[in-house]
């Protein structure tokens, strides 16, 4: 099980746009690659999963145990050639002292050979002290070569090629230059998502084709192939559902939702769900189902698209009022709501919660989530126990106005913003709409609960 660990001395070194490449560029040799992405994302693996044409999955220590990461990296290797994993921030950072949850930690727990992105712009011999340190910090992590990014030129690249086989036994394994043809646009979650892009086909080809013109991707292979074979994983402890009754889930997916963690949905398709998607920019009805999935994405980019689709709005509307079942995260949250505000101009929404929500320039909620659930959350219990603190994450840009002083809550925040610093998950009926996205994994069984909660509904 050949695998290898993209990571970088810091954060905005370019790990995404190699990453890209060298998932491509491999699989163009053959290869079946298998992307993961460290830590909670929905953009970067959207690309990754585009390039590598497999369904990039996350691993994540504050949502999931060490072992339950092992054992989903060993099950999602079993049918490929190749896993690519691409670190998030710096090799070693991490809020805690001692390195914990970090990418040199994950990379041990997963026994990944590191291949050590480097930023050089405005860099010369000061790179054999910086990867001399990097090579001490901790012995038992296993850095195998380094990827020079943003090279000046042939004559800044010989020199750095001259100092690191100097200074250190570590074979330069590529020397990329600057290239802005293979930059992607930025936004404010970070990349664009290329569920949007146009033209995401011809990046992911024209990153593949600089990236591989200056990375030695023979050496990147015998590099992965030297990767310690993962131990076998014991059987999934995913308890079966009391009920398989089929049940058909609407999930919205077009330009403005697309945030989905592709091992959820399997879990939910696993336990008797059919995934029927929609678009709520471009249908004018909901297909024939028995609950809805409104996920992330960047709404207020095709809120005008949003507004004009009045047939849409008022369907899912009707939906919720029928007393359906309907799961909103984020930017489903505020698709529903009176009217979303941005640069400026105001498109009204589904108008379900009774409130606006606007968009800022700077993240109003941000980071790991810490949530315990109230008396109201609408979903059972299916173990009969009183649930654990339930680990998740928010990122957005975007904040309800005058929450209405009526709404009931599913969750208290213990740390994080949800809807007003110190509640989400509003609750309405049937329909739980939080600003947290959840993952099935480390015991928070979601899927399970919502799929026992609509056919309980049916």
């Amino acid at each position: 099980m050949a695998h290898i660990y993209l990571a970088a001395t810091r954060k905005s070194s370019g790990k995404t746009t190699l990453s890209i490449g060298l998932s491509r560029a491999l699989c163009r040799r053959g290869r079946k690659v298998q992307p993961f992405k460290k830590g909670p994302d929905y953009i970067d693996p959207l690309w990754l999963s585009r390039a590598a044409g497999r369904s990039c999955l996350n691993l994540d220590y504050h949502t999931t145990p060490a072992e339950e990461i092992q054992a989903a990296f060993t099950r999602a290797l079993a049918d490929a050639d190749l896993g690519f994993i691409e670190g998030n921030v710096g090799l070693f950072d991490s809020v805690d002292l001692q390195g914990a949850y970090s990418n040199a930690e994950l990379a041990k727990l997963i026994e990944a050979p590191v291949l050590l992105v480097v930023d050089v712009q405005g860099l010369g011999r000061g790179i054999a002290p910086l990867l001399l340190g990097y090579l001490a910090f901790d012995p038992a992590l296993r850095i195998s070569g380094v990827i020079l990014n943003k090279v000046g030129g042939a004559r800044h690249e010989a020199n750095l090629r001259r100092v690191v086989e100097y200074y250190t036994d570590l074979p330069v394994i590529g020397a990329v230059p600057r290239l802005a043809d293979i930059t992607i646009e930025e936004r404010h979650l970070g990349l664009m998502p290329s569920n949007e892009a146009q033209a995401a086909e011809a990046t992911v080809e024209r990153i593949t084709e600089k990236v591989a013109a200056h990375v030695d991707l023979a050496a990147v292979e015998r590099i992965a192939e030297t990767a310690a074979t993962p131990p076998e994983p014991p059987p999934s402890p995913r308890t079966l559902p009391a009920s398989t009754e089929p049940v058909r889930i609407g999930i919205a997916r077009d330009d403005a939702f697309g945030f989905y963690y592709p091992d959820d949905l399997a879990a939910l398709s696993a336990a008797g769900a059919e995934l029927v998607p929609f678009s709520p920019v471009a249908d004018t009805q909901l297909p024939d189902v028995d609950a809805l999935f409104i996920g992330g994405g960047f709404p207020e980019m095709r809120m005008q698209e949003l507004e004009a689709n009045t047939a849409m709005r008022t369907a899912v509307a009707d939906f919720i009022r029928a007393g359906n079942a309907v799961y909103a995260e984020c930017g489903g949250l505020m698709y529903l709501t009176e009217r979303l505000h941005w640069q400026g101009r105001c498109c009204r929404m589904c108008g379900v919660l009774r409130a606006d929500v606007a968009m800022h320039d700077r993240p109003q909620g941000r980071g790991y989530v810490r949530l315990a659930e109230t008396q109201a959350f609408p979903w059972p219990r299916r173990d009969g126990r009183e649930p654990a603190e339930i680990h998740a994450h928010e990122f957005h840009h975007s904040a309800v106005i005058t929450p209405d002083p009526d709404w009931i809550y599913g969750y208290r925040v213990l740390r994080g913003q949800g809807v007003d610093g110190r509640h989400d998950g509003i609750v309405l009926g049937n329909l739980l709409a939080n600003y947290a996205h959840l993952r099935d994994v480390g015991g928070v069984d979601w899927t399970g609960r919502f799929l026992a909660h609509v056919r309980a509904l049916k």
